[in-house]
């Protein structure tokens, strides 16, 4: 069967909660290729399963993320966290609480047929209720606590079955777009 053809006949069929369907733009030969869609309950149900995450600091204080509300910001092709976190320890000398906030984009990861965050922007690291100095203390760490927190987390897992078109077509995923209501997988030529 031609591939175009074949592509135009598999619109909207579902897998693992996931649809694929032919994109109406074709690449460089004119020909539809499939797309791999991923909704935003997904990813959020994915990344709720991984908090809360819990960072010590020796001696200082001990972070806690709790799981984190995921906003699609389809302008920026981005994604941002907004997440509670409670401090405390003997810097602290008490709990606090506060907000943390970094956006980061996706990537795919073949070895293992994952979506991952990455190229992570710290937004905002706010404690109200600290003095200026812990507060400082506090923001010194929060690069790396964002690092530690968000990159190459894993927001989706593909199964082979959900990748078994696109392979039979010798396609694998390629640029991941975030629309109003998730992620869209485009696909590209495998290497040679």
């Amino acid at each position: 069967m031609h591939r175009r053809g074949f592509l135009t006949a598999i619109p909207g069929l579902a897998f693992g909660g996931a649809a694929w369907g032919a994109l109406a733009e074709g690449d460089a030969d004119g020909n539809a290729r499939p797309r791999y869609t991923v909704s935003a309950a997904q990813l959020r149900q994915a990344v709720a399963r991984r908090f809360p995450l819990r960072y010590p600091v020796p001696g200082l204080l001990d972070l806690t993320l709790l799981s984190p509300r995921l906003t699609l910001l389809p302008a920026q092709n981005r994604l941002r966290a907004d997440m509670a976190v409670e401090a405390a320890g003997p810097a602290l000398r008490r709990s606090h609480a506060g907000t943390f906030e970094v956006d980061f984009a996706l990537r795919y990861e073949a070895s293992d047929r994952t979506l991952r965050a990455y190229q992570l922007r710290l937004g905002r690291l706010d404690f109200p209720d600290l003095q200026p100095a812990a507060s400082e203390l506090l923001n010194t760490y929060a690069p790396t606590l964002a690092a530690q927190s968000l990159n190459e987390v894993v927001l989706h897992a593909l199964r082979p079955q959900d990748l078994a078109l696109a392979d039979g077509l010798g396609l694998q995923p390629g640029r991941i777009t975030v629309t109003e209501k998730g992620l869209e997988i485009g696909f590209v030529p495998k290497p040679l």
